[in-house]
């Protein structure tokens, strides 16, 4: 289990009043400050306008996303480490106002992608944090240079996770429909069904953010992915992967299986792993007090520079 966090104040390191660095993150604050502080940009990566966030300064830390919840998915995150470190976020194509074809996406593009905005913010050396789909993205640019990355934190991660033949045939079938998620029926009950019970313990307004967030996804990008993810396996890779790293479980996690995680361990050279508990697949959202901490502390020696 990883421990909660303390009232040291991660900047100083020393001790801080618990108001200053251990009080509870505030969502509609942290938007606030994530719309009036960070910076906001757009580049052609030359596969779609990529949509990004830079906040804060310090060694650079990249947060790569998953699935659905894009750049603003870590604003809570972002906020409590914007005085340590330098965040770095971004949306993953979705082919609704930024010119991608996500039809024909491979996940090579994802990683060269990556690499395109790290280029771009003129970052030769950063942390790294991938979140679920995220990780797998992290996985690759870690292995194809590995010289850019000191060390990664990989939550919610699998190197391979096949799905369902129905699940095949119906994301076959849903990446040619136009709409977005919270067009198709009983979506929202069932992200209550799996999810909500870690978000109880915030304010409601948390809960609907995320829903929004989620249902908000187009589908043809939705489905599309989860084709690619069936289709993908980073097993072969993993024991060139020298980085330091750091797996983060949630112990209610119901989309990333034990398993997942155990061939990661067996396969990594260097990995440990973490567990949140009463945590499940979004700590960025239900405990970025504790991610914070254990970000703190997994990078404790800073050696990566800052873009700004």
């Amino acid at each position: 289990m990883i421990p909660l966090p303390t009232a040291t104040c991660p900047t100083t390191g020393t001790p801080t009043a618990e108001r200053d660095c251990s009080r509870p993150l505030v969502l509609a604050d942290c938007l606030a400050a994530w719309q009036r502080d960070a910076h906001h940009g757009v580049f052609d990566t030359g596969r779609y306008r990529c949509r990004y966030v830079v906040w804060g300064r310090g060694p650079a830390l990249i947060l790569v996303p998953g699935m659905s919840l894009d750049a603003i998915g870590f604003a809570m995150l972002m906020a409590r480490l914007q005085g340590t470190f330098c965040c770095i976020s971004f949306d993953l194509p979705n082919g609704d106002s930024d010119g991608a074809r996500v039809r024909s996406y491979h996940h090579d593009d994802h990683v060269a992608d990556l690499f395109s905005l790290l280029d771009h913010l003129s970052v030769r050396e950063c942390f790294l944090l991938g979140s679920s789909f995220g990780s797998t993205i992290g996985l690759a640019a870690m292995q194809a240079q590995p010289e850019r990355f000191a060390r990664a934190i990989l939550q919610g991660s699998f190197a391979r996770r096949t799905l369902a033949r129905a699940e095949v045939l119906a994301a076959s079938f849903a990446r040619f429909l136009p709409g977005r998620l919270w067009h198709l029926p009983f979506t929202e009950r069932v992200l209550e069904q799996q999810m909500k019970r870690e978000f109880l313990s915030r304010d409601p307004a948390l809960w609907d953010f995320f829903v929004e967030l989620n249902l908000k996804t187009p589908l043809r990008a939705f489905a599309s992915r989860a084709l690619l993810i069936h289709r993908l396996d980073l097993t072969p890779i993993l024991p060139t992967i020298q980085q330091p790293t750091l797996l983060v479980c949630g112990d209610r996690d119901p989309l990333v299986c034990k398993e997942c995680e155990e061939e990661l361990k067996r396969g990594l050279p260097h990995v440990t792993r973490g567990e949140i508990e009463q945590c499940g697949h979004f700590p960025q959202l239900t405990h970025p007090e504790v991610l914070a901490e254990v970000v703190q502390q997994f990078f404790a020696t800073p050696t990566c520079e800052s873009p700004l």
